[in-house]
């Protein structure tokens, strides 16, 4: 009798993370609305578009349904095999990086060369890299965990690949991209277990390291002045912001309703990408972003929440990696808020699973079905089942 029981308890136990799912639908979902509410009139206006108000809620649902396809079938890989899977998918981002930078490949967007186009789609290979950078970071940490305190042989080889990786991403330019992937790969170096030195280290020559980067390019500091004191110049470098000030601002406590946003009319530059946190607290108001805010506290909740399980049954790869995709879409999505209410300077990080954008929807969904995936083998393995 006793038996039976405990089968019975086994079989009603979820195969699956609910809460995790739920958070990422409800993030798909409101990103489908508030893409369609700030596009709307972008859309109607533009011949790009074909004068049709519903382009790009069509191609964001059309993202979407790829993201959900690619996501299942992320789901059916092992991390055994992700493991195996990690360097050659990292050496093919480096690679893609590199042809996003010879003129007639790479495709350039206001200034900057971050596109490959495939028939008629936009790739954006810098999102595939933090998806990429997690799987080698993770993979390269256990692989090196036997000599983890030794500088020389753990430390200076990431460096050097990072160095590679930052070079192509500057090249572009793409500073945002280069900030979080350079926080993925210290996030998960330390949590892996090497030494507390090299982390401090880290922590304190990158910052100096970006700051260098900053004075050194007058575009870097032109932003920098404009986040600093945005009505200075608010027909100039601090328009973008000025404007997603005024958006928070006529938004208030529940917004001024859906569909309502008056920066989105031709005011707000990037609406529906960088943006659309503006958007969402002029129309939902400061409710609608304090939901926002706390179903990333969750997603990121859960993902540590499964790395620390796979951890205590001692999976190390499968552990570091739904670590680093909560540092990785926590630090993003930190970024992205900061720079909407003006707490970071203007970086060109969408907000993960809500913005425009075909690339970061698709991988988005691919990190969530990691995470899934990662969840499902704990379970199995509690369970005493093979996977």
């Amino acid at each position: 009798m006793f038996s039976a029981s405990v089968n019975n308890h086994r079989t009603a136990t979820p195969q699956y993370d609910a809460m995790l799912l739920w958070i990422v639908l409800v993030l798909l979902a409101l990103g489908l609305v508030m893409v369609y509410s700030a596009s709307i009139a972008t859309a109607e206006a533009s011949r790009f578009t074909g004068y049709r108000a519903e382009y790009y809620l069509m191609r964001h649902g059309f993202f979407i349904l790829v993201g959900v396809i690619v996501g299942i079938a992320a789901f059916q890989i092992s991390m055994e095999e992700w493991q195996k899977l990690a360097p050659y998918l990292f050496a093919f981002g480096v690679l893609l990086l590199a042809l996003v930078l010879i003129p007639g490949i790479g495709r350039e967007v206001n200034g900057s060369r971050r596109w490959l186009s495939l028939l008629g789609i936009n790739l954006q290979p810098s999102e595939l890299m933090k998806l990429f950078a997690v799987l080698y970071a993770a993979q390269y940490a256990v692989r090196k965990g036997i000599i983890k305190e030794k500088l020389v042989s753990v430390f200076m080889p990431m460096l050097a690949v990072m160095a590679l990786v930052g070079s192509l991403l500057l090249m572009e330019p793409d500073m945002g991209a280069l900030v979080v992937i350079c926080t993925i790969a210290m996030c998960t170096l330390f949590l892996g277990g090497f030494s507390l030195k090299i982390f401090i280290g880290l922590a304190i020559g990158l910052p100096m390291l970006f700051a260098a980067m900053i004075f050194s390019s007058p575009y870097r500091m032109q932003r920098v002045i404009g986040f600093m004191d945005p009505w200075a110049d608010p027909f100039g470098k601090g328009y973008q912001l000025s404007h997603a000030l005024i958006a928070f601002g006529r938004g208030e406590w529940f917004g001024v309703g859906l569909g309502g946003s008056v920066q989105k009319l031709f005011y707000l530059p990037e609406a529906h990408t960088d943006f659309l946190l503006a958007v969402i607290a002029e129309e939902l108001g400061f409710a609608g972003v304090l939901v926002l805010i706390l179903l990333f506290a969750g997603l990121i909740s859960r993902a540590f929440a499964i790395g620390r399980q796979a951890a205590f049954l001692d999976r190390q790869y499968a552990a570091l990696v739904a670590l680093g995709l909560g540092v990785w879409l926590g630090a993003q999505a930190f970024v992205n808020i900061g720079v909407n209410m003006g707490v970071l300077p203007t970086k060109g990080l969408t907000l993960p699973f809500l913005s425009f954008g075909g690339s970061s929807i698709v991988v988005s969904c691919i990190a969530a079905a990691l995470l899934l995936r990662i969840d499902w083998e704990n379970r199995r393995l509690m369970r005493g089942q093979s996977i």
